[in-house]
């Protein structure tokens, strides 16, 4: 079971990409970094490093299909799994679809899944519909759409015998998802919903009650600590201070 045991804290990234997280290269030297961080966040648990590489990515412009977003090859992907795995980390995959079907997308990177340390993130802000640009308006999420990843990951883990898998879905405001009470527990997935909240301390923690007052049973709190964003308004918060929030993260994110 990976919670109440363990402590989750990553980083996120993207190849090449800087603006999106750490996690852009030197892979080797992030990962010691981030094993030294997660420490940091222990609390009585066990800490346990995360790695979210954005598998797909929302961009500006139609691509040949007009789905608005690009997709890493499989070659990307192996480079980051074996840098997960020789740090013991656990691999996240984020899908930011632009105008694609999420469950087609998650469904593609169903050998990846299929992999006892891969799990799966959703940032359905840059989820958007017929019409819509990534970036120009917030793209939006359903409980019931959420519920369909989470049965199918489920789905996953009875016929391949895995143990426990990650979803995380990201969630920087209130509209961008709907009747989440729709999203239920599922056998073998862990449901964590990451509060993205940007900017000065009080401003992220008038989100983060906003976000997880009456979160489901069947969701975990996840907070998102952003090193650009967040510090234009002060200090990025502390691990202290973010183990302090009521309920506890139990997974941390750093962008």
């Amino acid at each position: 079971m990976i919670f109440p045991k363990y402590q989750l804290v990553g980083y996120v990234g993207l190849p090449g990409s800087p603006a999106l997280g750490p996690l852009d290269k030197d892979l080797d030297a992030k990962a010691a970094k981030l094993e030294k961080l997660a420490q940091a966040y222990a609390g009585g648990r066990t800490p346990q490093p995360v790695m979210e590489l954005i598998a797909v990515v929302a961009r500006g412009s139609r691509g040949k299909d007009g789905l608005y977003r690009g997709r890493l090859d499989d070659a990307a992907i192996e480079r980051y799994l074996t840098v997960a795995r020789k740090h013991k980390m656990l691999l996240l995959l984020d899908i930011q679809p632009g105008r694609a079907k999420i469950l087609p997308e998650v469904k593609r990177l169903e050998r990846w899944l299929k992999e006892p340390d891969v799990g799966l993130a959703f940032d359905p802000e840059w989820a958007v519909g017929p019409g819509q640009v990534p970036g120009r308006v917030f793209g939006h999420t359903t409980g019931a759409e959420l519920d369909s990843i989470a049965a199918y990951l489920s789905g996953l883990v009875t016929a391949n015998d895995l143990p426990e898998k990650v979803f995380v879905f990201h969630q920087l405001s209130a509209r961008i998802v709907s009747n989440e009470k729709a999203l239920k527990p599922h056998p073998g997935v862990v449901t964590i919903k990451s509060v993205d909240g940007i900017g000065a301390r009080e401003d992220k923690l008038k989100t983060w009650a906003k976000l997880t007052t009456g979160l489901s049973p069947a969701v975990h709190a996840g907070f998102k600590l952003f090193y650009t964003e967040d510090t234009r308004h002060g200090p990025l918060m502390t691990p202290p201070q973010v183990l302090a929030l009521k309920p506890r993260p139990e997974l941390v994110i750093y962008e």
